[in-house]
């Protein structure tokens, strides 16, 4: 199976893509920066957040190598970074039409990264797998991810689209800590409590489903493998742990695998888009 993954220099796309070389599989990255982890696949630097008409290796170069399927992971990631500044936000629908035009032009399949954030505030209502209500939208950021997804509907039924949608969940584990580019919770405390400075909860009640990136990764693989033989397709599936921590057991559970009593401090939750 020959695989384009946007995103490929992010924690899913790297696990993902050494995940698939080590299958047999070709694989093809694209990321508007250097793979900080590896080198063992080739990565095109391109922002697809740019418009597109002809995919190709730099004004005039190659176009892109033949695939059979592309898993779009390119995204800016961060809740409350995208709150600040919103115009990421409509990056991450550029990125998604682009990704999606690439698809309509050469018929390949797609599978998409979406997020728990498009369900909103479930404390205001409760939902199912299949719904989730853009009037409850939380963020500029979620407000990306639903936009995401409808275009993908959209050409399910205007160009016959295969897909597969996954709703991802806090995803954490092997190479989540470069967190001077992308400030992650877990690695942030663990940097934090190992060095014997406090951490900051913003919500002591918070709960927030925490997924090990191997299950992730897991996840997408059979989704990968059952769209391609046509069993399982245009399904948008939850791709979860299945189980909450609050943020404030997650920071003691750190202590205890480190060792060390660590020093939480607990402050409203407040900050909008969260």
């Amino acid at each position: 199976m020959r695989v384009l993954i946007t995103g490929s220099s992010g924690q899913i796309g790297t696990n993902l893509a050494l995940r698939l070389l080590a299958e047999g599989h070709t694989v093809f990255g694209v990321d508007r920066r250097v793979n900080p982890w590896t080198d063992r696949f080739p990565t095109l630097l391109q922002d697809l957040a740019a418009a597109h008409r002809e995919f190709r290796s730099g004004i005039g170069g190659a176009p892109y190598p033949p695939c059979d399927v592309v898993v779009h992971l390119a995204a800016n990631a961060k809740v409350h970074e995208l709150v600040e500044h919103p115009h990421r936000a409509l990056e991450n629908i550029n990125l998604t039409f682009n990704v999606l035009e690439y698809c309509r032009m050469n018929g390949l399949p797609i599978i998409f990264s979406s997020s728990r954030e498009v369900y909103g505030d479930i404390h205001r209502y409760i939902t199912e797998e299949r719904n989730a209500d853009f009037s409850f939208t939380e963020s500029p950021y979620s407000a990306s991810k639903i936009s995401g997804e409808a275009l993908i509907y959209s050409y399910a039924r205007c160009y016959g689209l295969r897909y597969l949608i996954f709703r991802f969940s806090n995803v954490y584990g092997r190479y989540d800590n470069d967190i001077e580019r992308m400030e992650r919770v877990i690695p942030l405390f663990i940097r934090k409590i190992a060095g014997g400075e406090p951490v900051t909860v913003f919500g002591r009640e918070k709960v927030l489903d925490f997924t090990y990136v191997d299950d992730c990764v897991e996840g997408i693989v059979r989704g990968l493998d059952r769209l391609m033989l046509g069993s399982v397709e245009n399904r948008t599936i939850n791709l979860a742990y299945g189980q909450g921590n609050s943020l404030v057991q997650m920071a003691e559970l750190i202590g205890d695998a480190l060792h060390v009593a660590p020093q939480i401090i607990v402050e409203p939750a407040k900050r909008p888009g969260e």
